[in-house]
């Protein structure tokens, strides 16, 4: 500005403070990833159904149940080579920085996505073993294993992925209906709202003597959280998605390498 003659003389500062209100900030971005799935729809919108109370066009029964489920892997127990020291009056919590490896869970668990009852379980390996024992958890429990149908979303993980996986469950527990989402797409996934609660309130700062003290806190939250829990406010409906889908469409695509 000064070379173009614009003015005489001008700061850094106000320079940084015109661009910070201007309409336009090229130096900011958000990332965000285009659906990929062709069936995109098709997968998305009975979940988002579901999440309403409506099941191919008709009202869930009263014996109907909702419950999404996934798995928080590689949850680490970190303890401080010094004991942190709590939080005072003006003075935040003091952590030491370097730490220990006390070894790491899979914290598997379910959201009831309309009871707003959560279950959910540590295990030291993914797989299918550790995801059908946290189903039998839900599944042996009433209400559900007299229900007249269980839906399980899940994600594409590879230990509940696809038809084997559906064929599985399905002659373990008959009401069960498990549904995936599509890929990339585990934001419509309401578990996925519960551990983002469970690393604020839980995880967050990472401080626990052993892999035994991580799984009290985990379950001892997952007690506590059930007592005060009301479903989420889930406003995303499939009229939404197909705005969104619409939007998507529009926007120019790159180039397939």
């Amino acid at each position: 500005m000064i070379q173009q003659g614009i003015v005489a003389t001008i700061s850094g500062t106000t320079v940084w403070r015109w661009l910070s209100q201007d309409a336009i900030r090229p130096w900011r971005y958000r990332s965000w990833i285009f659906p990929r799935d062709p069936n995109f729809s098709e997968k998305a919108a009975p979940i988002l159904d579901l999440y309403t109370g409506v099941w191919q066009g008709t009202p869930l029964l009263p014996t109907d149940y909702v419950l999404s489920a996934d798995e928080k892997t590689s949850i680490q127990a970190r303890s401080r080579k010094h004991h942190s020291l709590p939080t005072q009056a003006g003075v935040p919590m003091r952590i030491e920085s370097e730490y220990h490896r006390r070894g790491a869970w899979v914290y598997l668990a379910a959201w009831d996505v309309h009871r707003a009852k959560v279950f959910g379980r540590c295990e030291l390996e993914n797989g299918i073993g550790p995801f059908d024992r946290l189903v039998a958890d839900v599944m042996v429990q009433e209400p559900y294993r007299s229900a007249t149908r269980v839906f399980w979303i899940v994600d594409n993980c590879s230990v509940h992925r696809g038809l084997k996986s559906v064929d599985r469950l399905k002659s373990q527990w008959p009401n069960l209906h498990l549904l995936h989402t599509p890929v990339h797409a585990s934001w419509l996934n309401q578990i996925e709202i519960y551990f983002s609660i469970v690393q604020r309130k839980v995880l967050t700062p990472n401080d626990f003597e052993s892999l035994s003290h991580l799984n009290d806190c985990l379950l001892g939250f997952q007690q506590r959280y059930q007592q005060i829990a009301k479903p989420f406010r889930w406003t995303f409906t499939r009229h939404d998605l197909a705005q969104l889908l619409s939007k998507a469409a529009s926007c120019p695509k790159a180039e397939a390498a």
